[in-house]
């Protein structure tokens, strides 16, 4: 009985030192997208807008898809707010350019319109850091190739 008590004990106390390994074991250094950096992102996206003379919406999203920055250009259609975001909570959700979706449905794929949150439109691109997605852009108010042209700009200012 005193061995079975010792051993508990033992067990007991081994549990205790290895807790806090395990509990650090458990976690990952990420990086963050920074409402700086969103800022930087949507200022090269409009650079890129008025270079092409178009009213663009451009809404920067973090990783989980919740809106960190919105700009509507002067002249920029209202209807275009809603797009943007959805446009750059797609390409977030699913670590892909919206293009992908529109390129799919232009080849006869109707499933992508059963996908729940996946937006058939250009304008929307991940935003990566180290390999990882952080958040997204999304762009609505010219035609489709023009929102990709200003999204892309905005996200290639990011460090790959």
């Amino acid at each position: 009985m005193l061995a079975t008590r010792r051993f508990a004990v033992t067990l007991a106390v081994i549990a205790l030192l290895a807790a806090p390994m395990l509990a650090s074991a458990q976690l990952v250094d990420k990086k963050a997208l920074t409402l700086e950096a969103a800022k930087r992102v949507a200022a090269a996206a409009e650079a890129e807008a008025k270079k092409i003379n178009v009213a663009e919406v451009i809404a920067i999203v973090d990783e989980g898809g919740h809106l960190l920055y919105l700009q509507r250009m002067d002249e920029a259609q209202t209807g275009s707010v809603r797009i943007a975001i959805e446009k750059a909570r797609s390409a977030a959700a699913f670590k892909r350019p919206t293009k992908v979706w529109s390129d799919g449905l232009a080849a006869g794929r109707q499933a992508v319109l059963g996908v729940h949150g996946a937006v058939p439109l250009e304008g929307g691109i991940p935003l990566m850091a180290g390999g990882k997605i952080i958040g997204a852009i999304g762009v609505s108010g010219g035609t489709s190739p023009q929102d990709e042209q200003v999204a892309k700009a905005g996200a290639d200012t990011l460090p790959k």
